[in-house]
């Protein structure tokens, strides 16, 4: 029995032993791991479903400087431009956004923008964030942990609704806009940000082969200011102006939160935009450095605008130049070339001046706090523009064999085709459910209300006492 146990037992050794050795990877397959590391390229060996520190901590606080857009930025800008006894009403709006969002994203909304279903809306696969753990999810990211791709893409979904905020303040009931926001992110965000940017998207050109329209947004023109800013037009008309609008003075009662909500949102922007690279790479750098040349050169074209118009810069015109050039560069930011990024904040500083000062007035519509004028207008343009300034050299995925034949061609084209179907689904979805709404809520205050302000009547309580 010896005889034959002693070699049995040794073959059963070496054949484990053989079996391990050949599962370990080799030196050059460990350096050939980290070459794809640096260069946010998918590993092969060793390193397959582990998450990349560099890249992983970059998405984390790309993820946090969103948030902090809305909360406080967005809320800090928007509560400066509103007069004193509606300031809480804003920030009330943001802040029950940022809750009623994150539960909605859990529940279903990252699983409808982002799983594999139909080219329109994503499966429930990943509802309840189902499966959604600490390993990357190859279709979005080979290093980035897809829990955290999903914290990040919630925040997209947070500040978009609260730019409608802009829109409709200091008139609409909160419990009106909070019901509209929650209708609208299921008909409107969901399908939006399934087609543009989720993996078998309808117009996912960047990375489905199978794209019907072959479009891209880097960063959300389409999918956060285009479906926020026409929403919000449609919104204000339907709403229409508030009491005294164009009879009587309704001027912002601090102009120095405006200013601070205005810094905020520019430096939020940075993961905003160069977080969209879904990697701490050279497409992200390339975004930073865009994101940084459109607003600047935005701010200082509404000022230049206004010394010669008025002969005087105001405080409330660069804000607003401002946030129109990192609005108009956000589909752009990580596909264009610094002079690119110039020539975008150049033409958005324009645009964006003649919608707020000119067009509003010419039509008498009463966007409170510029949302259309601003996103809308220069989401639209940024999008276009896309089309025409995008280049291979800035993001080398352009160079894929899916849409290069479009680069410098006719992406223009599918732009406008992905742009011009947003907007027929945000415009169209709006007027549906407002007057659905107003019917079982009412969306508007009483002029009572509205005369008193919104901070005590909706909440019972005032920004400030002295």
């Amino acid at each position: 029995m010896q005889r034959f146990l002693k070699p049995l037992l040794l073959f059963l050794g070496l054949a484990t032993a053989a079996t391990l050795f050949a599962a370990e990877p080799s030196v050059e397959q460990r350096l050939a791991d980290l070459e794809a590391y640096f260069k946010n390229s998918a590993p092969a060996t060793s390193l397959v479903g582990a998450p990349g520190p560099g890249h992983n901590g970059w998405l984390m606080v790309s993820a946090g400087l969103v948030l902090f857009m809305t909360l406080p930025g967005l809320a800090l800008f928007y509560g400066g431009l509103v007069r004193r006894k509606n300031v809480l009403s804003v920030l009330a709006q943001c802040l029950g956004l940022a809750g009623i969002v994150t539960v909605l994203w859990w529940l279903c909304g990252y699983s409808l923008s982002f799983s594999k279903g139909s080219p329109f809306l994503g499966g429930m696969g990943w509802s309840l964030l189902r499966g959604v753990t600490a390993a990357p999810n190859a279709d979005y990211s080979p290093w980035v942990s897809h829990n955290i791709f999903a914290m990040y893409q919630l925040m997209f979904a947070i500040i978009t609704p609260g730019l409608i905020v802009g829109a409709i303040a200091e008139r609409m009931r909160y419990k009106a806009l909070m019901a509209f926001c929650v209708a609208w992110m299921f008909i409107v965000y969901f399908p939006s940000a399934h087609m543009l940017w989720g993996a078998d998207g309808w117009m996912n050109g960047l990375w489905n082969d199978s794209a019907k329209i072959k479009a891209i947004d880097f960063a959300g023109g389409i999918v956060v200011h285009m479906t926020s800013g026409w929403s919000a037009l449609v919104l204000c008309l339907l709403l229409g102006p508030r009491k005294g609008y164009g009879r009587e003075p309704i001027v912002p009662h601090s102009m120095v939160l405006c200013m601070v909500g205005t810094g905020m949102l520019w430096f939020g922007w940075y993961g905003f935009n160069a977080g969209s690279a879904v990697a701490a790479d050279t497409v992200s750098s390339n975004a930073f450095v865009a994101t940084t040349l459109s607003a600047g050169v935005g701010l200082c074209v509404w000022a230049i605008i206004e010394l010669v118009h008025r002969g005087r810069p105001s405080i409330l015109g660069m804000c607003s130049g401002a946030v129109a050039g990192l609005a108009t560069i956000t589909p752009a930011s990580g596909f264009v070339s610094p002079t690119g990024a110039v020539i975008i904040g150049l033409l958005a500083g324009v645009a964006t001046y003649l919608a707020c000062a000119k067009l509003k007035l010419a039509f008498g519509y009463d966007d409170s706090l510029d949302t259309f004028g601003v996103h809308a207008v220069g989401g639209t343009l940024g999008t276009l523009l896309a089309g025409f300034l995008a280049t291979p050299e800035v993001n080398p995925n352009l160079a894929a064999e899916r849409i290069r034949g479009l680069v410098g061609n006719t992406l223009w084209l599918e732009q406008i085709k992905a742009g011009g179907l947003v907007l027929a689904l945000s415009v169209g979805a709006t007027v549906v459910l407002y007057f659905l709404i107003d019917r079982t809520l009412g969306c508007r205050v009483t002029e009572e209300v509205e005369h008193q302000g919104l901070d005590l009547a909706e909440h019972g309580e005032e920004g400030y006492t002295h």
